[in-house]
């Protein structure tokens, strides 16, 4: 089974049209991955490569369109380009050798102000061996020529990526290794119903399964039903109880008030963003007015049946909460609005397909918009009146609620 997108590093290539982006990711990746062309703008939507990059390991290059494209069409390239910087853990900006400009300094600043690393390539050498580095450049920027096209310089690029590989994605955090010590077992409770894939598990539930394997604990796997049985059986309780959020009422009760209990949604809360801020964004349920507007944004685009998490049960539950009708927008995947002002609150899911990254950039936007973010799984548990409890794995994320309660 291939690495899930979210846990690659993901590596964007910018820069205008017809700079070599394309011909870099082929060089990079020895393959022909993204079509080259003389004709300006043949790269119309990101072109995404996995590979592995050691001793990195999985990573995520990601060929955009040029960001000096034209016109309608090009207008909504530009956008899909734009997109990407949110979810990038590394910016490599190509330019052609000898030429640097206004497109170029502000690919660089908006880089700059994500506080992404960055590397400059400049492509083409074999047209401008003389040119001059560009004076404009912060000096703690990496800068490699090439010549993509001939295979020059890729080497060097790449140890220019390993050493622009962010420390936390090099030791990335646990997902909950570090809540069940080496020996210690963790009960996941996995409810099997409509919405559950055909013979295998939901990814979060495999990447935990993982993580506590990795962390040399144990892991028992049951269905709801079968909770207060297994924890019967267990000749001592485990460190932790993991459950889907929507089971969460039924677990709640099954689960010995001693026995800590969260959800795989707040867990990828801490894994993939930042917990204490989206439990402080979950307060602000408290506002919502009838009428308000909540955006909900989901990672992956699976096709929505039935009792849906997203678009059935959450406004169920906080409409119930809220004892009046809210307005409900969902976006998919990448898509993310420009502008959040009219919403009151953003609630996101655990984001397990996308990477930390992207997610972080939410949250800064969303601060940035003075709009609330949370969560899934933090809604649920507010909703339903345990949100305490659900916190009770994670103390500094306790402390905020309680410190907002005070």
């Amino acid at each position: 089974m291939k690495t899930p997108k979210g846990f690659r590093l993901h590596i964007g290539l910018f820069g205008r049209r017809n700079v070599g982006k394309s011909s870099l990711l082929n060089a990079m990746t020895r393959q022909q991955v993204s079509i080259v062309s003389d004709t300006a703008g043949t790269t119309t939507d990101p072109v995404e490569k996995p590979m592995e990059l050691l001793p990195v390991g999985p990573v995520l290059f990601i060929d955009t369109a040029g960001i000096d494209d034209e016109g309608a069409l090009g207008e909504l390239r530009i956008q899909k380009t734009r997109q990407v910087f949110e979810r990038t853990d590394i910016g490599v900006l190509v330019a052609e050798a000898g030429q640097w400009g206004v497109f170029e300094q502000g690919i660089l600043k908006e880089l700059a102000d994500r506080q992404v690393p960055t590397i400059v390539v400049l492509n083409k050498t074999d047209q401008a061996p003389d040119a001059a580095m560009p004076d404009i450049l912060d000096k703690d920027i990496a800068v490699v020529k090439v010549n993509a096209l001939q295979g020059h310089g890729i080497l060097e690029l790449r140890q220019a990526i390993l050493r622009a590989a962010p420390d936390d994605y090099i030791n990335q955090p646990a997902i909950l290794g570090d809540l069940v010590p080496p020996g210690q077992m963790a009960v996941l409770v996995v409810p099997i119903d409509k919405e559950a894939p055909k013979g295998r598990l939901i990814l979060p539930q495999v990447q935990s399964i993982r993580d506590l394997l990795d962390h040399d604990a144990l892991c028992l796997v049951v269905k709801e039903r079968e909770l207060a049985a297994a924890l019967n059986r267990l000749k001592q309780p485990p460190k932790l109880v993991v459950t889907d959020s929507q089971a969460f009422l039924k677990v709640a009760a099954d689960t010995p008030l001693d026995v800590p209990m969260t959800s795989f949604s707040i867990l990828f809360a801490r894994f993939k963003g930042n917990l204490v801020s989206q439990v402080q964004g979950t307060l602000a349920i408290d506002q919502l007015k009838t009428g308000d507007k909540v955006l909900v944004a989901e990672s992956c685009a699976h096709h929505p049946i039935g009792e849906d998490i997203g678009r059935v049960k959450i406004p169920r539950w906080l409409t119930q909460y809220v004892g009046g009708k809210l307005q409900f927008d969902h976006v998919q995947g990448h898509d993310f609005p420009d502008n959040l002002s009219d919403y009151k609150l953003v609630i996101h899911c655990g984001a397990c397909t996308t990477n930390r990254r992207e997610v972080l950039s939410r949250v800064l936007r969303c601060r940035q918009a003075g709009v609330s973010m949370t969560n899934y799984g933090l809604v649920i548990a507010f909703s339903l009146g345990i949100f305490e409890r659900a916190l009770g794995p994670f103390p500094a994320a306790l402390e905020a609620y309680k410190s907002c309660q005070g």
